[in-house]
Formats: C-alpha cells, sequence, structure tokens
C-alpha cells in the first residue's frame, strides 16, 4: 500500500529546478552571474539548490574548495534533497543546506539568487531592498520573478494576485531602488510548458500507479485544476524574468 511519504516524494519528482529554466538558459545565467574564484554564493528559497549546486561546481573548476555556497529554504524535505545532491557530487563540504526564512538571513555573500522567492520578503519591492543589503561591494544578484507577458485578464489577477508587473515596470523598478541592470531574460514558452508540466508529472505517474488509493479522487481533481487555470488562464500571459544585477 502506497504511503504519504510516496505521494510527498513524488510532488517535484520530475523537475530539474523549481522553475521554468531550460538548462542552456540556465547554463547562459550562472555565465551572467559569473562567481568569482573564491567567492560565497547564497541562493535564498533555494528548494533543493540545483541552480546553487552548478553555480559552485561550475566555479569551482579544478580548484575543488574555491567557491563554497548556502541554501536557505523553510521546507526540509526539499533541503534533504540538496544535501543528497551534493554528497552525489563531492560538494558536502562546499554547499550547506539550512532550514531558516529566507527574509531572516543577514550573512552577505559575492553573489545572491532568488529566484521565485521574493514573497519571502513581502513582494517584490521587499524582496530587491532586502536583497540590497546582503550583496556584498561589487557583488551580483540573480533575481528571478513573475512578470506579465502582455497585460493580463482579469481572471489571471484574481488568480495570481496583484504584485505581479510587466517587465518594464519590473526592470524599472530595480533601477528606481539603485540596482543596474547587467543582463535580463525571460523564460519562454517552452520552459514554461516543461515546468508546469513537470510540476504535475510526479504525481501524474503516483495516480496512474495507485488509481484506487483513498487520496486518489482528490488529487486528480486538484492536479486537473492546475491543468486547466494553466492552459486556460494564465498560459502566455504569466512571465518569469531573470534579471542579474548589481549596484
Amino acid at each position: 500500500m502506497p504511503s504519504a511519504d510516496d505521494l510527498a516524494a513524488s510532488r517535484y519528482a520530475r523537475m530539474r529546478w523549481n522553475t521554468p529554466l531550460s538548462e542552456e538558459h540556465g547554463a547562459l545565467l550562472l555565465e551572467r552571474l559569473a562567481v568569482p574564484p573564491g567567492g560565497r554564493v547564497l541562493d535564498l528559497g533555494c528548494g533543493w539548490g540545483e541552480l546553487l549546486l552548478r553555480a559552485v561546481e561550475t566555479a569551482s573548476g579544478s580548484d575543488a574548495a574555491s567557491v563554497t555556497g548556502v541554501g536557505v529554504d523553510t521546507d526540509e524535505v526539499l533541503l534533504a534533497r540538496g544535501r543528497q545532491l551534493a554528497a552525489e557530487r563531492s560538494l558536502q563540504q562546499q554547499v550547506t543546506f539550512l532550514k531558516q526564512e529566507a527574509a531572516t538571513w543577514d550573512e552577505p555573500a559575492d553573489r545572491v539568487m532568488c529566484i521565485g522567492a521574493s514573497h519571502a520578503f513581502g513582494g517584490t519591492v521587499a524582496a530587491l531592498e532586502a536583497l540590497a543589503e546582503l550583496v556584498r561591494p561589487g557583488g551580483r544578484l540573480l533575481f528571478g520573478d513573475g512578470c506579465w507577458e502582455r497585460p493580463p485578464t482579469s481572471e489571471a489577477v484574481e488568480l495570481l494576485g496583484e504584485d505581479i508587473r510587466q517587465l518594464a515596470d519590473l526592470i524599472e523598478q530595480a533601477r528606481a531602488l539603485g540596482w543596474r541592470v547587467l543582463h535580463f531574460s525571460t523564460a519562454d514558452q517552452r520552459e514554461w510548458d516543461d515546468f508546469e508540466s513537470t510540476w504535475l508529472a510526479g504525481r501524474q505517474e503516483w495516480l496512474l500507479a495507485h488509481p484506487a488509493d483513498p487520496s486518489a479522487a482528490e488529487l486528480r481533481a486538484e492536479l486537473d485544476a492546475r491543468l486547466r487555470e494553466y492552459v486556460g488562464v494564465y498560459r502566455g500571459l504569466l512571465g518569469l524574468a531573470y534579471l542579474v544585477l548589481a549596484r
């Protein structure tokens, strides 16, 4: 009989990282982030920290101890996955995963990442203000935040909230707070479709394997509702902007 743990483990099982981002796009962002030798990387709202691990791994090169990283999140299950991935790549001495509220972190780093976690600070503006205190002089921030690709429908705003800006407004907001935009790019439609599909896929597979489980009916309704919302309400409207910022 399947356990609740099996179902919980399936939630992110098919995801590379919990954001609409391809391998190629991720590599580009790390190139633009330009982690320096001996630098420290901080990932707030890291999940299982795949991008953090790659940042440390890529920047370290032949010097296995040259770069260190710390991932901060409140989900212990995801943090445990991050620790396991770090151990599998022999990065457990370089990358630490800590359970803590992102907004309470106060140790600066050379490179800071905060992707899809502005809500942890109270919204986009509050996040950009708080993160300014965590980037060391000469450092950089990789900030990922939702944006409207085109004017949203009232249904999309009702579903996703009013804090989301159009891309131009998001960039202007960052500039108004003293950030310089070194790079910006957005998730394309294929990245979004893959993200939404893989977000559902682990539990879809669980449902197919356990159709008569007492949890199946409720889960089926939840997944079907998410798919309908994506395809029918915000596909092509909601974007994800990736900004590499410096001060």
